[in-house]
């Protein structure tokens, strides 16, 4: 495994900055404040048209502070497992430990492809662990994905507030995965593509992977990254929110404000 990374450091090394959207040039739509208000939380939208580089985004303060990626980090993960043979494929199973988790949906055996869909926090903390923290970090100093910093236990730096990124970076990273440009094999990108699709009709294609976690001062914190296709058009997009830790839906609070914006945007249609 260490061999097929050290293959790829130097093509890593010219990505250092992927994350960079030139957040400078961003217009600044405070149109889209409603759609948090409706949803009692505080956040920030970030969109990147591919076809003419325009960046709109909403709450700019939020935009390029970093944050735990909670589950957008299986992204990530799926990457560096698939690259180095931890996850032979999409299809590979993972036996469940027999420890129960508050998700029962988590509880039991499972592919890497419905371990992404549904967020299994078990099945990555175990594919971490078979990576090993020296590849894990070799790959995350190689891309610069966020602050870098993943002390602790290899199983959940992603989760406690060790590794963190902003939505800025979320969308640089977002693209490259897009146009095969990480310093991964193109199959590799393919088959984590694959899997982030979430709606494929024929007026739209939406692919994304959400996140749910804590941040340190108490508050939950929520992600929704990915991007929508319309008539080969792609358009890039992150959606964050942070409210009080309270009872709260953010399983459907994070979409509602994702497909409103872009329902606004005139996505969905088939006609961008």
């Amino acid at each position: 495994m260490k061999s097929i990374c050290k293959g790829f450091l130097p093509i890593a090394c010219c990505i250092l900055l992927f994350a960079s959207c030139s957040v400078n040039k961003a217009n600044n739509d405070d149109s889209l404040k409603k759609y948090f208000d409706e949803n009692g939380v505080d956040g920030c939208f970030t969109m990147l048209n591919n076809a003419d580089g325009k960046v709109t985004v909403y709450n700019m303060k939020y935009d390029t502070m970093r944050f735990s990626p909670a589950s957008t980090f299986k992204i990530f993960n799926s990457l560096v497992g698939l690259q180095t043979g931890v996850i032979t494929d999409e299809k590979m199973v993972i036996k469940w430990n027999g420890i129960k988790t508050w998700n029962e949906d988590w509880n039991r055996d499972m592919d890497m492809t419905e371990a992404f869909r549904i967020s299994s926090v078990p099945y990555y903390q175990e594919v971490a662990r078979r990576i090993g923290k020296d590849t894990m970090q070799q790959w995350i100093d190689s891309l610069g994905y966020g602050n870098k910093i993943i002390s602790g236990p290899v199983d959940s730096f992603w989760l406690n507030n060790t590794l963190k990124i902003s939505p800025d970076e979320q969308l640089g990273l977002l693209k490259k995965l897009y146009f095969d440009q990480l310093p991964f094999r193109k199959s590799v990108q393919q088959m984590v593509r694959d899997v982030m699709l979430q709606e494929n009709n024929t007026a739209y294609q939406l692919s994304y992977k959400t996140g749910w976690g804590f941040g340190e001062d108490g508050n939950a914190i929520g992600w929704l990254v990915g991007w929508i296709e319309e008539n080969k058009h792609v358009y890039f997009f992150v959606t964050f929110v942070k409210a009080p830790a309270k009872e709260i839906d953010m399983k459907t609070v994070r979409l509602n404000i994702t497909k409103g914006i872009l329902k606004q945007y005139g996505f969905f249609e088939g006609k961008k």
